[in-house]
């Protein structure tokens, strides 16, 4: 029996498959299924494959954090706030710097974190009908952690349009950005990431390593200071009127009535007398 709940690993000749294994949830992110990503690519350091994939079942990547989840943390203590805020961070940064290659072969909707996931792999093939997007700011949560990581991919202008904007991107887009690798076919995803796996079996595992190492290595001084930071900043957000609202608005099907207006219109009302 597998160890876990919420995802599958499978490994085939040097191979690992890691997929995310809530396909009625859109593979959502909850606390559950972000530790036991963290623990399999943890264990997969060390163990005999040389290449990991990482996708997920069903017709969604992944839809980016539970807002079930989400919403029980209103009660919660600014303590907890941040040990879920860095439960995030640490699956972002062990996937970035992980020290094998990962292909992400994304199946559907890449959103929110799950943009993260799927973009800070070394490959990221996706089908034509995949969307990704930093959609936090819709439901008044920031996409703080993985800003450091996209301001790296895209430069600082384009990471402002896409994280202030929150809008939907294709996937020729995300790839025109630099984001994603190739755009593959659905049916012919699986078969493309693992032949694109075995051509890098082939390569000294490693060099492959150091190359990781050296990369990871030139950013991590920046990556210490800026995602202490945003987990600062990601778990203050939970505390803010603006994100109550946002998650209780997205989990009723309606339009958010962002408290910070009101108070914004209240003050410039008493301005004027």
């Amino acid at each position: 029996m597998s160890r876990f709940r919420y995802i599958l690993v499978e490994s085939s000749q040097g191979v690992q498959t890691i997929t995310l294994n809530r396909p009625e949830k859109r593979n959502s992110l909850s606390p559950e299924l972000i530790d036991e990503l963290t623990q399999a690519l943890t264990e997969a350091t060390d163990c005999d494959c040389g290449v990991i994939i990482l996708t997920g079942a069903g017709s969604a990547f992944c839809s980016g954090l539970d807002m079930e989840h989400l919403e029980t943390m209103n009660a919660r203590t600014a303590e907890e706030h941040r040990a879920d805020s860095e439960n995030m961070a640490r699956v972002l940064r062990t996937l970035y710097e992980f020290p094998k290659p990962i292909i992400a072969a994304v199946n559907g909707p890449a959103i929110a974190g799950g943009m993260g996931l799927a973009t800070l792999c070394d490959f990221t093939l996706a089908v034509p009908d995949a969307r990704f997007g930093y959609t936090e700011v819709r439901v008044g949560f920031i996409p703080a952690i993985v800003a450091t990581f996209l301001a790296r991919q895209v430069g600082e202008k384009r990471t402002r349009e896409l994280l202030l904007s929150g809008r939907i991107l294709k996937a020729d887009e995300a790839m025109r950005l630099g984001l994603v690798t190739r755009i593959v076919q659905p049916e012919e995803l699986r078969g493309e990431a693992v032949a694109l796996a075995r051509n890098l079996l082939l390569n000294s595992p490693q060099a492959m390593r150091a190359v990781k190492e050296l990369l990871s290595c030139h950013a991590q001084s920046r990556l210490d200071h800026e995602i202490e930071d945003a987990i600062r900043a990601n778990a203050n957000q939970r505390s803010q009127a603006d994100f109550r609202e946002g998650v209780r608005a997205f989990l009723e099907h309606r339009r958010p009535d962002w408290p910070s207006s009101h108070a914004k219109f209240a003050g410039e009302a008493a301005d004027s007398k």
